[in-house]
């Protein structure tokens, strides 16, 4: 029985033993109680003096960047001559993360038992999604291990890049409007009712915009509390819906491909991913329905997944992939054209490249071009509404004349 079978039983522990000449070693291990911790160390000929459990194995979520490092650093030492089995004990001694060290250690040692690397892999579906173990798997049987550790590691790095810029360019304008949102109501709920205090003290008729205004934030000051509760109720409502019912989701995204500005870029980011994935799987040499079965495990959206899935079981009863696009809402005219070159002139991985090229540089570009044209946009929205606001609290001052006489 291997420990990643055990996975939801896993703890990391620290350990110190003693060696046959007695030297003090200690490490980290991933394993499911102290005993096993002592029968492991006592196959190595250690004998344990102490061990601290750290947390649970199910609270180890490992970051993009980690995956890409440790897959990258793997391509590098397999290029460099280097076993399977030393590259992972050397990347495990030397990382940094004690999490990693324990993993990458508990890996060598089933490859060291026999066990595929790609299996090993498969042990850990929290970290390692079905794409990595398949590109594994396929590089395992060509003996082109080093190439396929080195492709995942650069499409990986390339999606996790794209999403970056396109988080980044979404997360911007979202910020900008929550920062004049708090404005606005510090202003409405702070502000503005000591200027009211100070108008109602002449007794004199208000502008109607600071009239308004006023009344607007009375409102607001009154309805506050329960407008607040609402919107915690509302956002509890759609978070409940989103995770119970999958037709929620569905609506939701087929909305956003609807939105003028958000939908080309979001489109675009996740054709990027779907090409990238079945680009590489093509070139790696496996088939095209697992490919799309990686690629559709590879999103979290769960209308892409339909739509994938519904491509696949036209490919199966004997479709062209180009014509399984065609019934999809998600794939543009572009994607099935370039599909339909592939597929009649053999040079499908070819294509599914340049798709992927195309797509992650529109995206990109999209990226660049929203944060530019939103930029100016949310200046103008922040300074129409602190305009207004200022003119409605200092625009009865110039008839406090007229007022006092």
């Amino acid at each position: 029985m291997f420990l990643g079978d055990m996975m939801a039983d896993l703890h990391l522990w620290s350990w110190k033993a003693i060696d046959k000449q007695g030297a003090l070693k200690q490490g980290v291990m991933l394993i499911n109680g102290q005993s096993t911790l002592a029968m492991q160390l006592a196959e190595h000929q250690l004998l344990l003096v102490s061990a601290r459990k750290h947390r649970r194995i199910s609270l180890f979520h490992a970051s993009m960047p980690d995956k890409i490092e440790c897959i990258k650093q793997i391509a590098v030492l397999l290029k460099a001559g280097i076993t399977l089995t030393d590259a992972l004990a050397l990347i495990a001694d030397q990382h940094p993360k004690p999490e990693w060290s324990a993993l990458l250690q508990n890996i060598k040692n089933q490859v060291t038992k026999g066990v595929p690397f790609a299996e090993a892999l498969q042990s850990w579906p929290r970290l390692f999604p079905p794409l990595f173990v398949a590109l594994i798997h396929t590089g395992e049987l060509t003996g082109k291990l080093a190439e396929c550790c080195q492709h995942l590691a650069l499409q990986q790095e390339q999606l996790y890049q794209l999403q970056k810029k396109v988080h980044k360019a979404l997360r911007y304008p979202l910020f900008i409007l929550l920062i004049a949102s708090l404005v606005t109501v510090g202003m409405l709920g702070l502000v503005l009712p000591e200027f009211a205090k100070i108008y109602q003290s002449f007794n004199a008729p208000l502008p109607a915009l600071t009239q308004t205004v006023i009344t607007g934030a009375e409102w607001l000051t009154e309805w506050a509390l329960s407008g607040g509760v609402l919107l915690v109720l509302l956002g509890g409502i759609m978070m409940l819906l989103r995770r119970h019912r999958p037709g929620w989701q569905i609506r939701e995204q087929r909305l956003l491909l609807a939105l003028p500005l958000i939908a080309p870029l979001w489109r675009g980011q996740i054709l990027s991913q779907i090409f990238t994935i079945l680009a590489l799987t093509q070139q790696a040499g496996i088939p095209l329905l697992q490919g799309l079965s990686a690629a559709s495990t590879s999103l979290s959206q769960r209308l892409w997944r339909q739509q994938l899935e519904h491509v696949q079981h036209e490919i199966a009863v004997g479709t062209p992939f180009w014509q399984a696009l065609g019934a999809s809402i998600c794939f543009t005219p572009l994607c099935r054209q370039l599909i339909r070159i592939g597929e009649e002139s053999g040079s499908l991985d070819l294509m599914l490249k340049r798709l992927a090229d195309w797509h992650t540089q529109h995206a990109e570009e999209r990226a660049e071009n929203l944060t530019a044209q939103l930029e100016p946009l949310m200046i103008v929205v922040i300074g129409v509404i602190v305009g207004v606001l200022v003119m409605a609290m200092y625009l009865p001052i110039f008839h406090l004349g007229d007022a006092i006489g």
